[in-house]
């Protein structure tokens, strides 16, 4: 049997991975293949956390293989010499393959890209597969009864639960047959993905990367952290979500496995909160494939016409984690450290953005993407348009998130912000979320001085509500 090519992207284990099981079932030698080929993601290129992430689970990926009598050819798919195709036809000539199997990618630039290449594969005679191997149902087939998208939630997930049985995951094969002969491949180091700041550290010490780590952190999940998942799940100061999101964008666990995982071993009652969080990732999806212009332009047309202003000192002091709200400045520190933040203070600081600082939601999410270890298409478009009230499901554009009263529900005690703001660690907790109104004496003991050591709030809560609730009014009623 002539050999197959599994051409690897954001699906890097060997578990439950229907590309891999459809080569290896077809018999023959298969050559596991990942071209890096940023330019084919228009200009959604994966930024510098992602790469970063990337890189160390290429690493476990090929070495998981190697243990398995295979490893990983690497190549550069430069738009000079074809791209992706032009890597893949080079491997077939090298190798006599006859066919091609991969897992789809929903983004809107890989996916067109993807039909091209399958319609040239085809065309030059090979038997070409790709599958659904990063969504539990694939988001072109849940329609509502008269056959559009959903925009609302709660309906899609009722349809998707009712859409049949998540099927089960396919375990790790015993061995990947190898090809006589290996095709040439490039040092996983050449393709330059590493950070060359001390970020990296940070990421390092936060985060395992890899298919054996995403298990592990699985096997956390569900022995002890579901059960404190309802409780502490909008609480950043303490260790209540699965943090799973990263290694499930990159494909080291599949949603099927984690799905089977959470319940057979956890109650229903206490499973379904935390099911519901990967129905929503699922919906991410759903919108991205029906709306594919909601990377850039708002779902709701019509606030493509809201005043958002132009002030780069502000945007930069809600970057930089400066903005003189304590609880804001937490999250964007934390972000910039270990390439994550809890989802309360993701809602938190996009509000703050987009309706504090009246700045376009499209710049956070430019951030986030740069920033973040889980950055992900779908899942960032409808996290910043929901928060900015102009995507499906939206919160409502009235709802404007208090950056005081957030850290005050979510971390009374201010574990947050001492951690991640530790100039302000020595704050009573009355007063941790409210610097710039702590008596003179209070700051002096907590070696607080406003505007050296901490700055005061960049706008007035009161005042910067009052102005955003004004222009998204004007949005929705026109006038």
């Amino acid at each position: 049997m002539t050999p197959s090519l599994v051409w690897f992207r954001c699906d890097l284990r060997i578990a439950d991975n229907p590309a891999l099981t459809a080569a290896i079932r077809r018999g023959g030698p298969v050559v596991p293949v990942f071209i890096w080929s940023p330019e084919e993601e228009d200009h959604w290129r994966p930024g510098a956390a992602s790469c970063w992430w990337l890189h160390q689970s290429l690493v476990s990926l090929d070495a998981h293989l190697r243990r398995l009598g295979s490893h990983l050819i690497v190549r550069h798919g430069a738009p000079t010499a074809g791209g992706s195709l032009g890597v893949l036809r080079s491997i077939i000539s090298d190798t006599n393959a006859e066919a091609v199997f991969w897992n789809r990618r929903y983004e809107p630039a890989p996916s067109d890209r993807d039909g091209k290449v399958e319609a040239a594969l085809r065309a030059d005679g090979l038997m070409v597969e790709s599958f659904n191997g990063s969504l539990l149902f694939d988001p072109g087939l849940i329609r509502t009864k008269a056959g559009n998208p959903y925009t609302v939630f709660a309906p899609f997930w009722k349809a998707c639960l009712a859409a049949g049985e998540v099927e089960m995951p396919t375990p790790v094969p015993a061995r990947i047959p190898a090809p006589p002969k290996w095709p040439d491949s490039l040092p996983l180091c050449s393709l330059d993905l590493e950070l060359k700041t001390d970020r990296a550290a940070g990421l390092r010490a936060a985060w395992k990367p890899g298919e054996g780590n995403a298990r592990r952190a699985l096997d956390r999940i569900v022995s002890w952290a579901i059960a404190l998942y309802r409780r502490d799940r909008d609480r950043p100061g303490r260790p209540g979500t699965s943090r799973l999101s990263p290694h499930l964008h990159f494909g080291e666990i599949s949603p099927r496995t984690l799905w089977h995982a959470v319940t057979t071993a956890v109650e229903e009652d206490i499973a379904q909160p935390y099911l519901r969080q990967i129905g929503w990732r699922e919906f991410a999806h759903h919108l991205l494939v029906h709306f594919p212009r909601t990377p850039d332009e708002p779902l709701r047309g019509n606030f493509s016409s809201l005043p958002w202003r132009a002030d780069p000192d502000a945007l930069k002091a809600w970057r930089q984690g400066r903005t003189g709200y304590p609880f804001i400045d937490a999250a964007m520190r934390e972000l910039w450290a270990t390439g994550w933040m809890h989802n309360r203070a993701r809602m938190a600081v996009g509000s703050f953005l987009a309706k504090d600082l009246l700045l376009p939601w499209q710049e956070g999410a430019r951030w986030f993407w740069d920033t973040l270890v889980d950055a992900d298409l779908a899942n960032n478009t409808l996290g910043w348009q929901w928060v900015a009230g102009c995507g499906a499901d939206a919160a409502p554009y009235v709802r404007v998130f208090n950056p005081v009263t957030q850290g005050e529900k979510f971390d009374p005690e201010g574990h947050y912000v001492r951690r991640w703001v530790p100039e302000l660690a020595r704050l009573p907790s009355r007063w941790i979320y409210r610097p710039s109104d702590a008596p003179a004496g209070t700051l002096r003991h907590a070696a607080v001085e406003l505007d050296l050591t901490y700055p005061r709030p960049v706008v007035d809560h009161a005042e910067a509500r009052a102005r955003a609730l004004a222009a998204f009014r004007q949005v929705r009623t026109g006038r």
